[in-house]
């Protein structure tokens, strides 16, 4: 047990260091920059289908925790980007409420996700249809945690997709939040299992999702198609796991 709680506190006490010692940069978050980040091509100069799933630190002290996740998909041919967010202000699904690639108030966010062309294409249309339809969208669904959160949002979609075999980093919080009610099933790509109390703790196992215990949001865990260890408030520490 003292083993567990120190592999669990251990890297969130590293992070709230980095945080409190190093500062995020960021300044004031009301005034932080969310111009674009330069990790997308002009829609107009680039004709292929796109799906991107970006992830940045959240904003102050909860960066010490966790990541804010989005959506950005592009039709073939289509002249812009449509971003989709899932936010804790206003109407919960916000469609092109910043810059497809922004800053999230000031960090620079990191590819989870990247697919293109015909495969993008083929995609597309099962990612809009979970947005469409996802039922947490009313004013005063959010929740930060254990969830529906942002990261819940982009887990449901990425669900719908399971031939991405993507998955979301140990530290977007809320992504094991049961948003369909299911407490086990099978994991998304198929290839393992889930167990979760209500999305407050858990267990996977699979191929793809690698081992996680989630223990009140803190992920805990490996992966061994992509060597890595997935640490609380670190993230993940290995071979990258983006598409």
């Amino acid at each position: 047990m003292l083993i567990f709680l120190f592999l669990i506190f251990a890297p969130i006490a590293a992070s709230a260091a980095r945080y409190f010692w190093l500062g995020d940069g960021r300044g004031n978050w009301q005034t932080a920059d969310r111009s674009s980040a330069g990790l997308l091509p002009s829609a107009a100069a680039h004709p292929q289908a796109v799906i991107r799933v970006f992830a940045a630190r959240t904003v102050r002290w909860r960066s010490i925790f966790a990541v804010h996740t989005w959506i950005v998909v592009k039709e073939k041919d289509a002249r812009s980007y449509t971003r989709y967010d899932y936010t804790a202000w206003g109407e919960p699904i916000r469609t092109n409420g910043f810059a497809p690639d922004g800053r999230w108030f000031g960090a620079v966010p990191e590819t989870i996700v990247a697919v293109d062309g015909e495969r993008a294409e083929a995609l597309i249309p099962k990612i809009r249809y979970v947005i469409e339809n996802y039922k947490f969208r009313s004013y005063g669904d959010y929740s930060a945690w254990p969830g529906p959160n942002s990261n819940t949002f982009v887990q449901a979609a990425l669900d719908s997709v399971p031939e991405l075999r993507a998955v979301l980093p140990p530290t977007a919080i809320g992504k094991d939040f049961p948003y369909d009610g299911r407490w086990v099933g099978i994991t998304p790509s198929g290839t393992g299992i889930f167990v979760t109390l209500a999305g407050y703790v858990g267990v996977t196992v699979g191929w793809v999702e690698g081992v996680e215990l989630n223990f009140f949001g803190a992920v805990l865990g490996f992966d061994l198609r992509r060597p890595a260890l997935k640490l609380p408030g670190l993230g993940r520490v290995g071979v990258t796991a983006g598409l």
